[in-house]
């Protein structure tokens, strides 16, 4: 799903400071530029996003605009937020919810296979903006043509993924903390079950899913220390000898750096130290690569 604040490339120069705003459906802050406005954290301001205009809330103090690094050129904050347009958002929120009602009614009238997620309404109310999520490709024309009558105005029907309804929804992971993607995910890297594999994880899959039904994101983020890691420990299989009797390498533990070791009648508990000593193992290089470079 395109993030809904991302701005198109513009010139920059126009700002003198950027910050941090905040939206109604969302924990997380997104930068706009301004000028010539007096602005601190808790303010509600009026800004031009790809979807139109929208009330938002100063999330974070200002930054001066040479301080801006990204690639990506910032949408303008155009004014503090009047009473009028708080008392509009207000009112906005009011009409989203009525029409979710409608569009519900509607996709059970029309037995479509869609779940509709949120409706949101931009600031002047010049359109509404449906989020659903489907395991197939809808044909909603029937739809649109029903709620341009009943809500006379623009009507956009998104398709949202798995992992974008929970972004939208939020909630709190298995650790506590708020659900990643709905604080500063910008964009969901495939996760593959090999990762859990490099993590020496037990492959449950219900305990490795997170709300969105998909494997945890978080298991990408330590997955370049595992992998790096475990090229200083022996592959699970490897045979050695120690004190003469041979056991086989049945689990590695890069965190507490155990390694243990069994065979039929033992099993050993060892320091990667202590591996290394008893047993005077040492990676194999894997010189086929060179071989074939010569």
């Amino acid at each position: 799903m395109e993030n809904k604040y991302l701005e198109e490339k513009i010139d920059n120069s126009a700002y003198s400071h950027y910050i941090g705003i905040r939206f109604s459906n969302s924990s997380r802050a997104y930068f706009f530029g301004y000028k010539d406005l007096d602005l601190s954290v808790g303010d509600k301001v009026v800004v031009d996003t790809v979807r139109g205009t929208e009330l938002g809330f100063v999330a974070t103090n200002p930054f001066a605009i040479e301080n801006y690094s990204s690639e990506i050129g910032l949408k303008p904050i155009l004014r503090k937020a009047t009473d009028v347009d708080v008392k509009c958002h207000e009112i906005n929120i009011k009409d989203a919810n009525y029409a979710m009602e409608i569009c519900k009614s509607e996709i059970e009238k029309l037995s479509l296979d869609m779940t509709l997620v949120s409706c949101e309404y931009t600031l002047d109310k010049s359109k509404v903006i449906f989020s659903y999520v489907a395991d197939a490709r809808v044909d909603f024309r029937e739809l649109l043509k029903v709620l341009a009558v009943k809500l006379h105005t623009r009507i956009e029907l998104r398709q949202i993924g798995p992992r974008d309804k929970s972004k939208l929804v939020g909630g709190i992971g298995s650790c506590g903390l708020t659900l990643c993607c709905s604080t500063f995910l910008n964009e969901f890297d495939g996760i593959s079950i090999q990762r859990a594999k490099n993590q020496m994880l037990a492959i449950n899959i219900p305990k490795l899913s997170g709300h969105c039904g998909k494997l945890i994101c978080c298991l990408k983020y330590e997955d370049d220390f595992y992998l790096e890691a475990r090229k200083s420990f022996p592959d699970l299989g490897t045979k050695v000898f120690i004190d003469k009797v041979e056991y086989t390498v049945s689990n590695v533990n890069v965190i507490s750096n155990i390694i243990r070791v069994e065979n039929a009648d033992d099993i050993k508990f060892l320091t990667k130290k202590d591996f290394l000593e008893q047993t005077h193992w040492k990676k194999k290089v894997d010189n086929s690569s060179k071989d074939e470079k010569k």
